[in-house]
C-alpha cells in the first residue's frame, strides 16, 4: 500500500525503485481516527507525513476564532514539509478529515536522504511553489468572490479531485461534513446549510449515504464564472 500510494505523488513517483524502498524503509506507519489532530500551530516540525490512505485537513484559526481551511491532503499527498525543511514551528493545524493510515518520515532521515539523491530538491520545491499558490488561490477568493461562488469552486474541485461518476452525476468520495465546507469558503456552518439547500431545491446537488452528488456541474460551473 505504501509503494502504491507513493507512486501517485509526483514527488515520489519518479525516484528509483531502490531510492523509493530506503524511504519507506526508514519510516513508520500511524493510523489516525477521523477528527484526530495530528499537530498544532506552532508544534515542533521534527517530522513530515505521506497520506497513504483517507485524508487530512491543513487549517488555521483566525484571532476572532474563525477556523479556514488551508488545504486538503490526499493519498500521495505530504504533509509538515515546511517546518520539517525549515526546523521552525508548524505553521498551520492538521486534522484527519477521516480514518487516515499516514508514513511519518523523521526529519533526522530525511534531509540527508533529499540532499543525497539528485533531482529530489528540485521536485520539492515544485511541491511547495504548488502549495503556496493553492493557498494564494484560497485566500484570493474569500476576498473576491461571495459565498455562493467561492462554495461552488470548493464543490467542483473537489468532484475533479475526489469525484467519480454515477448515475445521477458525480460523486465526492471525500465524505466532509457541512463544518468543514464551512471551514474550506471560511463562512458559518448555517449560511452553507442554507445554500446548500437552495441547491438541493434546484436539483444541482444531492447528498447519498453522507457523500456529496454534484448533479449539475455545468451549473455550478457558471456560479464562479467559469
Amino acid at each position: 500500500m505504501k509503494r502504491e500510494a507513493l507512486l501517485t505523488s509526483p514527488f515520489f513517483n519518479h525516484m528509483k525503485p531502490s531510492e523509493l524502498d530506503e524511504l519507506i524503509a526508514s519510516s513508520s506507519e500511524r493510523r489516525v481516527s477521523r477528527g484526530t489532530l495530528i499537530f498544532s500551530k506552532g508544534d515542533p516540525g521534527s517530522f513530515m507525513l505521506a497520506v497513504l490512505s483517507g485524508h487530512v485537513r491543513v487549517g488555521t484559526v483566525s484571532l476572532q476564532g474563525r477556523e479556514v481551511t488551508l488545504n486538503v491532503i490526499g493519498p500521495g499527498e505530504i504533509v509538515g514539509e515546511i517546518a520539517l525543511l525549515d526546523g521552525k514551528a508548524r505553521s498551520a493545524d492538521t486534522v484527519a478529515a477521516e480514518d487516515t493510515t499516514m508514513m511519518v518520515i523523521e526529519r533526522h532521515i530525511f534531509l540527508p536522504f533529499l540532499l543525497r539523491h539528485e533531482g529530489l530538491v528540485e521536485r520539492m520545491l515544485v511541491v511547495l511553489c504548488d502549495r503556496l499558490r493553492r493557498t494564494s488561490t484560497a485566500l484570493e477568493e474569500i476576498a473576491l468572490f461571495d459565498l455562493q461562488a467561492r462554495l461552488a469552486k470548493v464543490l467542483v474541485k473537489l468532484g475533479e479531485d475526489y469525484g467519480r461518476p454515477v448515475a445521477a452525476g458525480v460523486r465526492i468520495d471525500l465524505k466532509l461534513s457541512q463544518r468543514d465546507l464551512s471551514n474550506l469558503v471560511a463562512s458559518s456552518r448555517e449560511s452553507v446549510n442554507k445554500q446548500l439547500r437552495i441547491w438541493r431545491d434546484a436539483g444541482m446537488i444531492e447528498v447519498e449515504a453522507g457523500h456529496m452528488v454534484l448533479r449539475d456541474q455545468a451549473g455550478l460551473r457558471k456560479l464562479f464564472g467559469a
